[in-house]
């Protein structure tokens, strides 16, 4: 087999793959909207990345030339900012709203004071003032006064059934904190059912 010169080898090979691909124009037609739409977002992509990349690096030498002011917003309040002032309070001290209205309003609320709850504190008012002389010890022992409903959870398990009575009792008597009195309540129910 004789060798053809290159010029030669070199468009019957270009002849070659024209009409290969003039053969796979039909499939390859369909995929080209698809090819260039991918092409096209990876493009995006990049050129965003890099942006990202230069406004990161801009970022950084301006905090190197200028270093940022560690001030605090007017508008802003931190919980450390709370804190200082409610110091000044006496521990165990709950804020009571001062037009009866209540202090969280809907499923979550933790404090029931107000026109709503005057029927049930008119009939524990008797019992509240009994109880008020008397704490349970382990109201006492759990700081109980200071738990969130949270922590009161997490204890809840190594109680027994009458020191949960008692909680729920002075819960009533107190507070009346319908999320408390709930989760007292269904513990005592897990707990006899047993």
């Amino acid at each position: 087999m004789s060798t053809a010169p290159y010029g030669v080898r070199l468009l019957v090979g270009a002849a070659a793959t024209a009409l290969e691909e003039t053969i796979r124009l039909p499939q390859t037609i369909l995929t080209y909207p698809m090819t260039l739409a991918s092409q096209l977002a990876q493009l995006v992509m990049k050129m965003q990345q890099d942006l990202a990349e230069l406004v990161n690096k801009g970022d950084e030498t301006l905090e190197q030339w200028f270093p940022p002011k560690d001030e605090q917003p007017e508008w802003a309040t931190f919980d450390e900012d709370l804190l200082e002032p409610a110091a000044a309070e006496p521990a165990g001290a709950v804020a009571e709203p001062s037009d009866g209205a209540r202090l969280t309003e809907g499923r979550f609320a933790l404090y029931s004071t107000g026109a709503a709850d005057a029927p049930k504190s008119a009939t524990n008012g008797s019992a509240a003032k009994g109880a008020g002389s008397q704490t349970p010890a382990i109201v006492a022992d759990l700081d109980y006064a200071e738990l969130t409903l949270a922590q009161l959870r997490a204890r809840l398990p190594q109680l027994k059934v009458d020191d949960l009575e008692a909680l729920l009792a002075y819960e009533n008597n107190t507070k009346s904190r319908a999320p408390f009195q709930t989760l007292l309540a269904n513990r005592i129910t897990r707990a006899t059912a047993k």
